[in-house]
């Protein structure tokens, strides 16, 4: 089982949001890597059955090279059926994380719940709700597997 996260961070507090919730991955024992969406390979997409997806918002939108991302390099990996997930940081408004999750919605993707916002630098508490929410990824990954083990 892989699960990868996938973010883009413009004053690093997205970042951080990424690394926490691949350290939620990582301590149920699901191989993770987090990575920056400039440096992520399709390939590694398409091995992923989790892909968490983080953007700051900048006028009320996701960032235009992610969202580029999302509707050229996501897309191109055909991740329906996937399990997905939405984070990012924001100073106004905060809809980043909703569109990031309407579109993997829309690919087909089964989005875990919560869309996490965090208003500017995340906290202590805000840290360990971005550690729960990759603990529940891990946690839907395993259930799946299980489910699938059994069907056969």
């Amino acid at each position: 089982m892989k699960a990868i996260v996938v973010y883009l961070s413009t004053s690093g507090n997205t970042k951080a949001m990424a690394e926490a919730i691949g350290n939620g991955i990582e301590s149920k024992n699901v191989d993770v890597k987090v990575v920056s969406f400039y440096d992520v390979k399709p390939e590694e997409l398409k091995e992923a059955e989790a892909i968490a997806v983080g953007s700051s918002t900048f006028y009320y939108k996701m960032l235009l090279p992610m969202e580029k991302f999302m509707n050229e390099t996501l897309v191109s990996t055909n991740p329906q059926g996937k399990l997905g997930a939405a984070f990012g940081s924001y100073g106004w408004s905060g809809e980043a994380p909703i569109m990031i999750a309407e579109k993997m919605r829309e690919l087909g993707m089964t989005v875990v719940d919560p869309v996490l916002r965090i208003l500017h630098m995340p906290t202590d508490k805000d840290l360990q709700e971005c550690k729960r929410l990759g603990i529940d990824i891990a946690e839907k990954m395993k259930q799946r597997a299980k489910k699938a083990v059994s069907e056969k």
